[in-house]
């Protein structure tokens, strides 16, 4: 499995029960990369076109070695995932959920990162983690 999210410079992902910010581009971004194999919660299927190439569903129904989950609102485990991915705002917005895991710690490596522009935001930041031994 493959977690993809979302944060602030803080790490927050969301406030108050709704995101902190959402990038039309970078939705664009996840359906050419991942789509086919894009799940998520019915909450965050709503910033894709109703057509899109995603598949609704829990977490742990979700959570087999191929696809990629990307999580907002939902709760998530790093057990299994083999690849995070994380997109950052490069901004500090106001959060009250945070991803609150140490990597490096969990034996994650950076294997990629990158810099595009976004439709709300002029850089967003791409980091690619891959579990060591993966």
């Amino acid at each position: 499995m493959n977690l993809i999210i979302c944060l602030d410079d803080k790490n927050g992902m969301m406030f108050n029960k709704r995101r902190q910010s959402r990038d039309s581009v970078l939705c664009e971004r996840l359906l050419s990369l991942f789509g086919g194999k894009l799940y998520m919660s019915a909450y965050s299927s709503k910033l894709f076109p109703e057509n899109a190439p995603i598949t609704v569903c829990d977490f742990g129904a979700c959570a087999e070695k191929d696809n990629f989950f990307f999580a907002e609102d939902t709760d998530f485990s790093l057990d299994n995932a083999e690849k995070i991915i994380i997109y950052r705002w490069n901004r500090h917005y106001p959060a009250d959920k945070h991803f609150n895991f140490d990597l490096a710690s969990l034996g994650y490596t950076l294997i990629s990162s990158t810099d595009f522009a976004g439709s709300s935001h002029p850089v967003i930041t791409e980091q690619i983690f891959q579990k060591k031994g993966k």
